[in-house]
């Protein structure tokens, strides 16, 4: 998995799960219940310490009007605010030692850094995966 060129591997949701794991549907309904589906889900460990470019919706924990030092990537807009949080594999803890301008929170963006198999636990949700944020650039799927 690794690239010889020092290039971002683009990495997209259904590459971070196990073969043999099957993503479970996402209950979307807005009945309140926010209750996570398989918060312990399996991660594929050979991602770890890799570089690598994901895309999706950025969820703020941290930062100020200006710029987000701290984020949850999610795969599709409203999960962790809306909808109830995807599986734990389907979620990336974001940080950046600077904080980053995310001018939308409606669009998707690319977010490119290192990945950790570290998980993360946080009042909204558990992570599977964590990655030191180095940029952050509009999705252009």
């Amino acid at each position: 998995m690794a690239n010889d060129d020092n290039q971002p591997k683009e990495l997209y949701w259904e590459d971070m799960v196990p073969k043999d794991y099957v993503i479970p549907p996402s209950a979307i309904d807005h009945n309140g219940q926010m209750t996570q589906t398989e918060p312990d889900a399996p991660l594929l460990e050979e991602l770890n310490g890799q570089l690598v470019k994901i895309p999706g919706f950025v969820v703020p924990l941290e930062g100020d009007a200006d710029n987000i030092t701290e984020f949850l990537l999610v795969p599709y807009f409203g999960a962790c605010i809306h909808v109830p949080p995807p599986p734990s594999n389907q979620i990336v803890y974001v940080k950046f030692s600077e904080g980053v301008p995310i001018t939308n929170l409606y669009d998707a963006v690319w977010v490119t850094g290192i990945l950790s198999t570290d998980g993360w636990k946080g009042d909204i949700a558990t992570v599977g995966y964590t990655l030191k944020g180095q940029v952050v650039t509009e999705f252009e799927g």
